[in-house]
């Protein structure tokens, strides 16, 4: 039981924080380069779309539990920690938005491959 809190407890930071990376996406005092990272890693969290879909076995998930942490973690430590304290706390009373802009990207690499792989089909 003591595992199953303590990974609830990284699933709530780990939603807060991307909350944050989604309003430091916005934040005129946050660096350039972290506003780029911020936006990317929010607009794929908060995507209703994964760019490896959860059906396909160990792969789904491995989007979710390395690839989206791995982000937040390079995101927030661009972002000066002062700030971060911050957009905490102004995160704790936001409710998650969804990002069109997510799922349109996460569409578009799909389509991309699905052109690739028609592209060689037809070639051979």
């Amino acid at each position: 039981m003591r595992l199953l809190e303590r990974l609830k407890l990284w699933a709530r930071a780990l939603r807060r924080d991307v909350i944050v990376l989604w309003l430091a996406a916005r934040h005129r005092d946050v660096p350039l380069g972290a506003k780029l990272i911020a936006a990317a890693v929010a607009a794929y969290a908060l995507s209703p779309i994964d760019l490896i879909p959860d059906f396909i076995p160990v792969l789904g998930m491995l989007d979710d539990l390395l690839i989206v942490p791995l982000g937040i973690w390079l995101a927030l430590r661009l972002i000066p920690p002062e700030l971060v304290a911050q957009l905490r706390e102004e995160a704790g009373s936001n409710r998650p938005p969804r990002s069109l802009m997510g799922a349109v990207a996460v569409g578009l690499v799909w389509l991309l491959c699905l052109i690739g792989v028609a592209a060689l089909y037809l070639r051979y």
